[in-house]
């Protein structure tokens, strides 16, 4: 079983290649082992090319041991046809004897029919190999299938006496409470996210452009709450950088459940995740409604007095980093 968990590990680690670039994907590696050896390894890297199982067996040199060896996987090898073909006939076309799985997929046109076709082919199959860590690595993906909503990541700084912006902003906007690593830190976040979230009176006061302009990657789709269309045409929200999708009172009644609403939005828009970065009302509506996954918070070296508060909340696991002067910390809404 070690063994197993040592190559399902390595399959771990080649699918987070694949982070930011997969959706509505999951991220997925897979390890072709043959007498104790890594003959050919692969992951998913984007929706509509080749998945991992494929790009492992393609990477194989000599095609004649397949029939020898085993394929790891970090989730259950699909069985439909989509923009590529069923990876469990693939793996029976090459008679792979011997199949190892992380965990099972959740997706409805998969969910234990991939397992079934391979143990139906004759294959020795074992799941369940560090399955909690496949699940973890697939959060995204699973919460959507699971849950019918994105998983949803709570961002914002504050500043030591707790407030995250000032009273007055004095002609700089957006006001910086965190150092530029920071800042650096969370352009590459949001390439990791197909959404990001912002409220109304944030856009107005900032002019934000929530785009990843510090870190190369996938531009995540930018969604604005603009109730009663008040932000101008011209803000940065508008430009050719990013897809923008905004939510009035068309969209979304804001009278009521607006976290609700706004969850089966994106959940109708396939959108599997989205970084929340403000408004501190709009964080706040999310953490009341119990509808968050994760919050990672800076605290700044800054003391502003006065200003608008900090959202309050509490969760598990509470992590601490240090990233220069600032600290950032992570907290968990799941075991």
């Amino acid at each position: 079983m070690k063994i197993h968990e040592k190559y399902i590990s390595r399959c771990i680690e080649l699918a987070k290649n694949g982070l930011g670039t997969t959706y509505p994907n999951p991220l997925v590696g897979s390890v072709i082992v043959y007498d104790g050896k890594i003959i050919g390894e692969g992951w998913h890297k984007k929706a509509g090319e080749a998945h991992a199982e494929v790009n492992a067996i393609n990477s194989v040199k000599d095609k004649s041991l397949l029939s020898k060896s085993t394929i790891y996987v970090s989730l259950e090898p699909c069985s439909h046809f989509g923009k590529t073909p069923p990876c469990s006939d693939l793996i029976i076309h090459h008679k792979i004897p011997n199949v190892v799985i992380g965990t099972i997929d959740p997706f409805a046109k998969v969910a234990g029919n991939g397992i079934k076709k391979l143990i139906e082919s004759g294959a020795n199959v074992t799941i369940g190999i560090l399955e909690e860590e496949c699940n973890k690595l697939n959060k995204r993906f699973f919460t959507f299938h699971n849950k019918k909503r994105p998983y949803i990541i709570l961002k914002w700084a504050e500043t030591q006496d707790g407030f995250i912006a000032p009273k007055t902003k004095e002609n700089q906007s957006p006001v910086w409470i965190t150092n530029k690593y920071s800042r650096q830190l969370v352009h590459k976040w949001r390439t990791e996210e197909q959404g990001i979230l912002a409220g109304t009176q944030t856009v107005i006061d900032d002019n934000p452009s929530l785009t990843a302009r510090d870190w190369k990657g996938n531009q995540p789709v930018r969604i604005v709450l603009d109730k009663n269309k008040r932000i101008s045409k011209e803000n940065a929200i508008f430009d050719s950088s990013a897809t923008t999708l905004l939510l009035t009172d068309h969209e979304i009644n804001f009278s009521k459940d607006v976290a609700n609403q706004i969850c089966k939005y994106l959940f109708d828009n396939d959108i599997q995740s989205v970084i929340i970065e403000g408004g501190s009302k709009t964080l706040q509506t999310f953490i009341d409604s119990q509808l968050w996954d994760e919050a990672r918070v800076f605290k700044g070296l800054t003391f502003f007095s006065e200003g608008t508060k900090a959202p309050i909340i509490t969760g598990k696991n509470i992590k601490r980093y240090k990233i220069s002067n600032d600290e950032l910390l992570i907290f968990s809404n799941y075991d």
